[in-house]
């Protein structure tokens, strides 16, 4: 493989870690599972008064994502609010947020103990933005987490960053976490966990998500960030556990909780008394299908069998269009430029 195209898989492989482009609008159809909540352990549709019911008896309860979705994040504040009528006193832990970012999240939210103009408010959220690195991303998707942010604000409760610094998650997708410094392994936790049927299974997601073209290294790379972030976001929810007053409800993106994988399977291991729930909120797909076709569990050899989440919310997409095309586009204009020079 030119070295050309081994960068442009980097681009978009890191892309693909810290978020999610959002792609171009397109044609919306309706569909009857929009807006419904799906019992999967039943097979059963449920009113939003039982599912708030049904997870208040939970530890954690994740509210898996797709990022750039904003009836996603709408659903997010419903749920957070509900919890909080209901007298509970949830903490809000954050994917895309590191650990390390807690201090100046806490610092945000304390600033809601005085009043201040709306001036000041702004100058106060630049400079929350600014410190969490977050002015090179879209306004769009800033006020996603910047709304939950104000929420939490406004009813006091406890927020934190869960994941590994930014800066640390592209090193590791840049050298491998072989090829890291030892310093920098000392700052990465990990759960042990190793399983050869998931790490192909990872790999397989990894090439779709590239439209099909694969690279060994780069694949390896892409595993190696995968498992010390969802291996540092379970550590992370297992210290909140530990300082808790209410639930913790985790802002996450689906895949690292899809089938019960990922993150929660490592916060098993580390404390399997901690009861986890998980609602994923999930876009209806291209085609039309039936309810069943999202129940499907994985068959992955040595995990069990289960539906992809313990709820599933459906929802709209964002779009219909193919983001393969736009992949394959900017593809080939790099490879005429490369052929020029």
């Amino acid at each position: 493989m030119n070295r050309l195209f081994f960068l442009f898989l980097i681009f978009f492989a890191i892309s693909m870690i810290q978020s999610c482009a959002t792609p171009k609008k397109s044609i919306m159809r309706k569909d009857p599972l929009i807006g419904k909540i799906i019992n999967t352990q039943e097979n059963q549709a449920i009113n939003f008064e039982s599912l708030i019911k049904d997870i208040s008896a939970y530890d954690v309860i994740y509210l898996s994502e797709k990022h750039d979705n904003p009836e996603h994040h709408h659903i997010q504040q419903r749920v957070i609010r509900s919890l909080i009528e209901n007298g509970l006193n949830p903490t809000i832990g954050f994917e895309f947020f590191s650990m390390d970012n807690t201090p100046d999240l806490l610092n945000f939210v304390d600033s809601g103990k005085v009043t201040h103009s709306k001036k000041i408010e702004k100058i106060i959220e630049a400079d929350l933005r600014k410190k969490l690195r977050w002015d090179t991303h879209s306004d769009q998707m800033w006020r996603y987490y910047y709304d939950l942010l104000s929420m939490a604000k406004k009813e006091k409760l406890q927020v934190a960053g869960i994941d590994l610094p930014g800066t640390l998650k592209k090193r590791i997708t840049r050298k491998g976490i072989n090829g890291i410094s030892p310093i920098e392994k000392e700052q990465v936790f990990s759960t042990k966990l190793s399983d050869e049927a998931y790490k192909d299974y990872m790999f397989s997601i990894f090439k779709a998500v590239h439209c099909g073209m694969g690279h060994g290294k780069m694949q390896s790379r892409l595993y190696d960030t995968w498992v010390a972030r969802n291996d540092e976001m379970a550590l992370s929810v297992t210290r909140l556990y530990n300082h808790r007053k209410g639930p913790i409800v985790i802002i996450i993106g689906g895949g690292h909780t899809e089938y019960g994988l990922g993150v929660i399977n490592r916060v098993m291991a580390i404390d399997n008394t901690i009861k986890q729930v998980n609602i994923a909120l999930r876009e209806i797909s291209v085609n039309p299908s039936d309810s069943s076709e999202y129940l499907m569990p994985l068959d992955l050899e040595g995990f069990e069998k289960v539906p992809p989440a313990d709820y599933l919310w459906f929802t709209q997409r964002v779009s219909y269009a193919d983001p393969c095309e736009e992949f394959k586009k900017s593809l080939q204009k790099m490879k005429r430029k490369s052929a020029k020079d």
